[in-house]
């Protein structure tokens, strides 16, 4: 069973730190936490929500599932975040309405559903980071619908390789149409335009960064 570390939890979730003693280490007992492989599926569609996860280690991906079949990326979780979708349905007592899966082998510490109505009703900084969160992942979502509503798919594709920083990127074709919520003939099309461009290089499974001016121009057109 895997052990939890006081310091390390407090570090990534500070909102925990005014606890009492005695219920922090309540909520740090080892049977809460959760070591999950890369590809679980943390949450499903329709599934009621089980609990509120605070991520230790890892990243989680949330995508919204259409009917065709395609996928839309909404956000990442990483350590010392959640997930609004889970606190949405926590609040309002409804089934998930997206999937989270592990991108990375994730360590989790899971609040039972009524520790997490307690926290939120009787300590004002763990209420005050779930609404923060919620300010910031709506941000966020905003900003995904404007990109998705009126941006051309190669300004978005430049914008998605640009965020990854480094300029080697071990991806594939469809792992990028997926995140932006395409098909892997458009993705692989438009790439083959960038190539000809000279702002990018492309291999098996791999993407090189050649020109990266050149795609923050074309990502602000």
């Amino acid at each position: 069973m895997p052990t939890v570390d006081r310091a390390e939890v407090l570090k990534l979730y500070p909102a925990l730190a005014g606890l009492p003693a005695g219920r922090l280490d309540a909520l740090l007992q080892p049977q809460a936490v959760m070591q999950l492989p890369a590809g679980t599926q943390v949450f499903a569609e329709h599934q009621p929500c089980q609990g509120f996860p605070l991520l230790l280690a890892g990243s989680i991906k949330v995508i919204k599932l259409a009917s065709s079949g395609r996928e839309l990326m909404l956000y990442r979780v990483a350590p010392g975040g959640s997930c609004i979708i889970s606190s949405s349905c926590l609040l309002g007592h409804t089934d998930y309405n997206a999937r989270g899966i592990a991108e990375t082998p994730l360590t989790l510490l899971a609040l039972p559903v009524p520790v997490f109505a307690s926290l939120m009703l009787e300590h004002a900084p763990f209420r005050d980071f779930v609404f923060h969160l919620f300010a910031e992942r709506i941000g966020e979502l905003m900003q995904l619908v404007e990109e998705v509503a009126f941006s051309r798919l190669d300004q978005r594709l430049a914008r998605l390789i640009l965020a990854r920083q480094d300029d080697v990127l071990n991806v594939t074709h469809q792992q990028l149409a997926d995140e932006l919520g395409s098909v892997r003939e458009i993705v692989s099309r438009l790439l083959k335009g960038f190539a000809a461009q000279g702002l990018v290089l492309l291999g098996r499974e791999q993407l090189t960064v050649s020109d990266r001016a050149g795609l923050q121009k074309l990502a602000a057109v």
